[in-house]
């Protein structure tokens, strides 16, 4: 029994969107470290390429803006493991609604209908701890949901693209589906960079001028990426758990990364206000040029509003999934360690 149990893991293929991204790419090489066939959705073949080389990934080219163009490549597949999303580009400056609902409400919902077609019956959703929302210094659970009134953007399109997967749920009993809810991911192979990379490379090659306010639970894109294959091995249905990581304001984080680049952390602390006078003016350029800014009014919103509310409760992602965190000296270190060996930083 058990011999046929493997065998059937071993056989089991993944179809991961956002594949080339910083979870996408970690969720990979997790699946075919577990024995997994990969599939995986890349809108750029020679990213997918120079991020995946070595590693024998079956590529789909496509977008999420026109999943009808990929929707072929479902046929056969076991679960469907969804981590593309538009989020980076909606902090840049000027504002980017449409993009988001097309990218992140719409292209999930237009995911589903063709995994359903497809005749795929497992969907793991990455959600965001951006749909959860708790007083300053209280401990937020899977419960503890943001209303739409209290949200920016990105948030409101989070918030969105959860409920199409509760409201696909509700008319297709015999479809299965759990979401789980990253914090602010660092790691390895964050060809990007996110703006966690770029904190560390700015930081690494001393440009960081100062030490900004705020407040976030920092995460190993490894450990979340083994929260989405656990959510799919043991979760249930539609059911939220957490892969948020640690809380660390921006003064505790840092310095570790200064230690991990073996350079001198920056001191000088950035006050808020001047954080939101920077984040004006790059704003009004941003609107006039149409180029993307370092730090854009959301970004400063975000900050401030979300300062000391990072904490959260992993129990329940504890309990029913068996979800552990690797020491954050070894996620600072191995993203270090990837950025120099690719030439992002020097060694």
């Amino acid at each position: 029994m058990t011999d046929d149990l493997e065998t059937a893991r071993s056989t089991r293929l993944a179809f991961v969107t956002g594949a080339t991204g910083l979870l996408g790419n970690n969720l990979v090489r997790e699946l075919i470290a577990d024995g997994w066939r990969v599939r995986a959705l890349v809108r750029s073949p020679d990213k997918a390429r120079r991020q995946f080389a070595g590693l024998d990934v079956e590529m789909a080219h496509g977008d999420m803006l026109d999943v009808s163009g990929f929707a072929s490549a479902l046929a056969g597949v076991d679960t469907v493991f969804h981590t593309a999303a538009y989020f980076r580009d909606s902090y840049k400056g000027g504002r980017h609604w449409d993009a988001l609902y097309a990218a992140n409400v719409e292209g999930t919902r237009h995911l589903l209908d063709h995994t359903y077609q497809a005749g795929v019956r497992r969907f793991v959703h990455t959600s965001s701890i951006a749909v959860l929302h708790g007083a300053r210094g209280a401990v937020i659970d899977e419960t503890m949901l943001r209303d739409e009134s209290d949200a920016d953007d990105y948030y409101r399109s989070k918030i969105l693209s959860d409920r199409v997967v509760l409201s696909f749920l509700e008319t297709h009993p015999d479809f299965w589906a759990a979401m789980v809810l990253p914090g602010w991911m660092h790691g390895p192979g964050d060809i990007g960079p996110t703006s966690a990379g770029q904190t560390v490379i700015d930081v690494a090659l001393k440009r960081l001028p100062g030490v900004p306010p705020g407040s976030f639970s920092v995460v190993d894109a490894r450990d979340v990426a083994r929260a989405m294959i656990l959510a799919n091995d043991k979760g249930r249905r539609g059911e939220r758990y957490l892969a948020a990581g640690r809380h660390m304001t921006m003064s505790d984080l840092l310095p570790l990364v200064a230690e991990a680049s073996d350079v001198p952390p920056p001191r000088r602390r950035i006050p808020l206000w001047l954080m939101h006078l920077l984040a004006a003016g790059y704003e009004v350029y941003a609107r006039l040029t149409g180029r993307p800014v370092l730090l854009s009014w959301a970004m400063a919103r975000t900050v401030a509003t979300e300062d000391d509310r990072s904490r959260y409760d992993h129990t329940k992602s504890e309990r029913e999934l068996g979800l552990r965190f690797r020491p954050l000296s070894e996620t600072l270190r191995d993203e270090m360690a990837w950025f120099r060996a690719n030439g992002v930083i020097p060694a």
